[in-house]
């Protein structure tokens, strides 16, 4: 029999020898985390070493939300260090971006860690990457989430690398999240690489940017994925303060774009440092930079059309102080690093308070002063609303996709000729069935799977009603006369809020409100620029032949149209607002205004084309006949030509909307215009639409105008979309 000293010992021998070996891993962890760093006297943060704890002594899944800056990198690349040195394979870092792929692999190489990646720009290098894996000689692994259902990548290097992984690491996870404000549907798959993984890997999910019900879901698919295995332990997750002290937040409102751009040449030099100027739109964010470049600021223009080279050239400048500003859209956002990052302004205002905090997050990381200003406009909420619906997958349209699928794989072009749905818009609804298993992408192209698939109408409906909510919040951040900080905090459900006595409604204005005289009318004049290019189609689109248009190939340079020029495109900061009233649902159909007209004579007039127009032609509009028969009428007076009227519909005219998947588009309108009842000369004639959105109308336009006797077809419009 024991004594009850006895029975004892052995729970205070297992305590002593755990507490040891935790000292032995806190110390080993440390020197990673130093030798990261380059600091002999750096610490952990609250919070950094319990996660490496538990991913290397535990092997858990852990998430963690921090704010940035706090160094939710150091934890998984020491982590990455430790178990490599106790034999475990590579991380896999599941990486959104490619600036953040970037820094990431150049922080990697600071801390010793071998680091490379697989994506879309290196493919010329995947070999070595390859043959570097096999030889063992790569720590760290970044991948995209779109790679992770490359069909090539998921079935020859997949399956192996999941035997050999060491650590998965999910970077930015609120993408994994619907109910975050960047959900991509790749990041979904992620389930399905966790179920493939042996047993006691640890998985690490970190963000920046996520409230409450974002948080519970995360956990929840990292976490539900153990509940088959009764020993498994809940999703660790490690949630700090998301205040920033550093930053000094600001809203000011005023009139209109102009006002806004005014007061950017009138104080934009007076911002600390250099800094990110974000817009809402790509057109936004081209416009912006042209305007301050044009007045001595340096400064580039950085968004998704971007070209990569360009975009990586762009990053190094503003790391390196080179230029003032990048005038960027969200595609310059996660996991871009400069810690000395003196102020982010927004020209607009994101739709959320969750995707504001994202964004000034990337300013001052490691000073200890940061200005962030937002200029909201009045156009805010219609861009919302379009990006919002836009990225809504549609009953209607997923069933007409699956349905066009079999056991065959179709190509996406192939597959765009089959179903009335544009590249874009076709390929992230792909995206979406095939996390919900509905299709699979496999070499080839796109199959069905044949599994049951049901629009769940209720889980979209509380997500749309959820965006609507973040909206009017944004609002109310502009409008709040309380701590901006604190306002950030609470909405993503920070319980240790409180006021920063920083902002401009704690301790006053600390941005300048005039504006130059001189900056106001440069940005007037620059907001009063006309004429954007119309590129005119070259090519028949894949796939014509199956609906019954008799075209392939390229079009016969005897019938195609010449590059075109529309007043504005309706996304503009000038120009673009009066258009988006004059074709905004409702909106009655009226006569060209005279101040309108003037615009598009100002067009004509800079226009250098090759040979004068020698007749004018208008468009048949179901929509606005009396604005293009006004404006043709009114270009063919001024330029003393000829109105020869509008082209003819032919039964029933075209049909279909306006732009559109561009086969379905041009079978609506192929031989539904006739020009045959023109008196078409020999010469260019200049042809008059309201509205260019795929460029078809004008494209089989332009073909029967050339057939009727025209040596060339200008396109002219109102607005370009987009």
């Amino acid at each position: 029999m024991t004594s009850s000293a006895e029975t004892a010992h052995p729970t205070a021998t297992t305590d002593g020898i755990r507490d040891q070996a935790r000292s032995a891993l806190r110390e080993q962890a440390l020197s990673a985390l130093r030798e990261l760093v380059g600091r002999s006297d750096a610490d952990f943060h609250e919070g950094q070493f319990e996660a490496i704890e538990a991913l290397v002594g535990g092997r858990r899944r852990a998430l963690v939300v921090q704010r940035t800056g706090w160094g939710k990198s150091a934890v998984y690349f020491v982590a990455t260090s430790l178990l490599r040195r106790q034999g475990a394979g590579p991380t896999v870092l599941v990486s959104p971006l490619l600036a953040l792929m970037r820094d990431q692999i150049a922080a990697a190489e600071r801390a010793g860690v071998r680091a490379v990646a697989i994506n879309s720009t290196n493919a010329h290098e995947w070999s070595d990457v390859l043959a570097q894996l096999d030889r063992d000689e790569v720590d760290v692994l970044l991948v995209s989430p779109e790679r992770l259902n490359n069909p090539s990548f998921r079935e020859q290097q997949l399956p192996a690398l999941v035997r050999r992984i060491g650590m998965l690491v999910v970077d930015e996870a609120h993408c994994i999240s619907d109910w975050g404000h960047d959900f991509r549907p790749d990041y979904r798959r992620l389930r399905d690489l966790i179920a493939q993984m042996p047993p006691g890997v640890p998985v690490l999910a970190t963000t920046a940017t996520a409230n409450s019900r974002v948080v519970a879901d995360v956990a929840e698919q990292l976490g539900s994925l153990t509940q088959d295995s009764p020993s498994s332990e809940p999703v660790l997750t490690i949630r700090g303060p998301l205040a920033r002290t550093s930053l000094r937040l600001g809203v000011l409102r005023l009139r209109d774009s102009a006002s806004r751009l005014a007061w950017l040449l009138s104080h934009l030099d007076d911002l600390p440092g250099s800094g990110i100027i974000y817009t809402l739109t790509v057109s936004a964010a081209v416009d912006t930079a042209r305007l301050l470049r044009d007045h001595g600021h340096d400064v580039r223009a950085y968004t998704g059309q971007t070209d990569a080279e360009e975009r990586e050239e762009s990053e190094g400048m503003l790391k390196r102080n080179e230029v003032k500003a990048l005038v960027a859209t969200s595609a310059l956002g996660m996991g871009f690093d400069k810690p000395d990052l003196g102020f982010v302004v927004h020209l607009g205002a994101p739709s959320s308070p969750v995707a504001y905090y994202q964004q000034v997050g990337r300013a001052g990381r490691a000073s200890d002063s940061a200005d962030v200003l937002l200029l909201p406009g009045v156009e805010d909420r219609d861009i919302w609303h379009y990006f919002a619906t836009a990225s809504m997958p549609d009953r209607e349209r997923a069933e007409r996709v699956i349905g066009a699928l079999g056991d065959a794989p179709i190509s996406t072009p192939a597959l765009e000729a089959m179903v009335d749905i544009r590249r874009t818009p076709l390929e992230l609804l792909l995206k979406v069935l095939d996390v919900d298993g509905a299709v699979q992408k496999v070499q080839g192209g796109w199959i069905a799977t044949g599994e049951p698939w049901t629009y769940d109408a209720a889980r979209y409906e509380r997500i749309a009603a959820e965006r609507v909510a973040e909206q009017q919040h944004m609002l109310d951040y502009e409008q709040t006369d309380g701590c901006r900080m604190e306002f950030l905090q609470r909405a993503l459900d920070d319980d240790t809020a409180a006021p920063c006595g920083r902002c401009d409604n704690c301790a006053g204005v600390w941005f300048p409100q005039e504006i130059a005289t001189r900056a106001g009318a440069q940005a007037a004049e620059s907001l009063d620029r006309v004429g954007v290019p119309i590129e005119p189609r070259r090519a028949w689109p894949t796939g014509a032949d199956r609906l019954d248009v008799p075209v392939r190939g390229r079009i016969a340079a005897e019938q195609q149209a010449d590059e075109g020029r529309a007043l504005a495109r309706l996304t503009d900061l000038g120009w673009g607002g009066t258009l988006r009233q004059m074709f905004a649902a409702g909106a009655p159909d009226a006569a060209v205004t005279s101040q309108v007209l003037d615009a598009c004579i100002r067009v004509l007039a800079r226009w250098e084309w090759a040979e004068r127009p020698v007749a004018v032609v208008a468009m048949p509009s179901r929509s606005h006949p009396l604005l293009v028969d006004s404006l043709a009428r009114g270009l063919a007076e001024v330029g003393r030509l000829p109105y020869l009227g509008a082209l003819s519909p032919v039964g029933g005219g075209p049909s279909g909307q306006a732009g559109g998947n561009s086969v379905f588009r041009l079978a609506g309108l192929w031989d539904r215009l006739c020009a045959d009842h023109l008196e078409v000369s020999s010469g260019p004639v200049l042809l008059v639409d309201d509205l260019v959105d795929s460029r078809w109308t004008m494209t089989v336009a332009a073909r029967e105008l050339r057939r009727a006797g025209a040596t060339a077809v200008l396109p002219f419009a109102l607005a370009l979309r987009g």
